[in-house]
């Protein structure tokens, strides 16, 4: 039996379908944990056991890992909450469930950064990390997939690139990171889930098929998107009054910019890739198969 939480997710929703393409065949169980189940579509209601309600509950977690071999885990940002109680504070209840039940394995989505000089100061990834070593405490096979930024974070711009040619960010226009696009990250987990013979804590890099700056991701859309696109650089001062201002708890809110910064400073540059952590899905084919649809239509 695999657990899946948040499976409507961007990442949850991507491993929901490949899980069922696989699953059946390797003779594997599926079940989900999720708050609205009528957001899943009818026919992947039909083929997994629901369990509806919040995995931060102790009580829907006591019902979603009764008799399950592996767990994915998937905390959903809460900008309601400071960065420890919305990481290792919503993870808790499910490191004690997983040794009440005799949880074997748990995937779960974390970020890069370990071990670089400004993971202390991380904000939000600093956060996670955190998180990871209260899984990995717990006694179960952990594998953390260490993610950099997402392709998908460029969908949120999706109206400022349509009306003004722009995308904005904090970082230097000429500081190559790694991306990835969500549907690659879902694969690894995939596997990981289904061919349950690794064992210990470890963490695995996904990390896209090359590093790319604001000006090449600029480059990229325009010659995708067939109009000129530019990326503009905010301060971080004025990143952090527009996120309180949207509403977000002050400490989150802060949490994102000191993200923000330690990437700026290198935080996601830690990792060699090799042919193990380099995915396939590029940045190119993201662009036109994803957001040249959002973007013209």
């Amino acid at each position: 039996m695999i657990v899946i939480t948040a499976p409507t997710g961007n990442i949850g929703c991507s491993l929901l379908a490949q899980l069922l393409k696989s699953a059946p065949a390797a003779g594997e169980k599926l079940r989900v944990v999720v708050r609205d189940p009528a957001r899943l579509p009818d026919a992947t209601r039909e083929r997994v056991e629901v369990i509806t309600g919040s995995h931060a509950d102790p009580v829907v977690l006591d019902r979603a890992f009764d008799g399950a071999d592996a767990v994915f885990w998937l905390v959903p940002p809460d900008s309601a909450l400071t960065p420890h109680e919305g990481y290792s504070g919503f993870t808790a209840p499910a490191v004690r469930a997983f040794a009440n039940h005799h949880v074997g394995h748990v995937v779960g989505v974390s970020a890069l950064g370990r071990g670089t000089p400004v993971a202390e100061r991380a904000g939000l990834v600093t956060a996670t990390l955190a998180m990871d070593d209260l899984i990995a405490d717990s006694g179960v096979a952990y594998r953390a997939l260490a993610n950099p930024s997402f392709f998908e974070n460029f969908l949120e711009e999706a109206d400022s690139i349509r009306e003004r040619g722009v995308f904005i960010d904090v970082v230097d226009a000429d500081r190559k990171a790694p991306l990835v696009a969500v549907a690659d990250i879902a694969a690894v987990a995939a596997d990981l889930l289904l061919d349950r013979s690794w064992t210990g804590v470890d963490s695995v890099p996904v990390l896209g098929p090359e590093d790319l700056s604001p000006n090449d991701i600029a480059r990229i859309m325009t010659e995708k998107l067939g109009r000129p696109v530019r990326y503009e650089r905010q301060a971080f001062d004025d990143l952090h009054t527009d996120l309180v201002g949207y509403g977000l708890n002050a400490e989150f809110a802060r949490a994102v910019v000191d993200m923000k910064r330690a990437k700026d400073q290198g935080l996601d540059a830690g990792v060699a890739r090799t042919p193990d952590s380099s995915s396939p899905t590029s940045f190119e084919q993201w662009c036109a198969d994803t957001l040249a649809p959002v973007v013209l239509s």
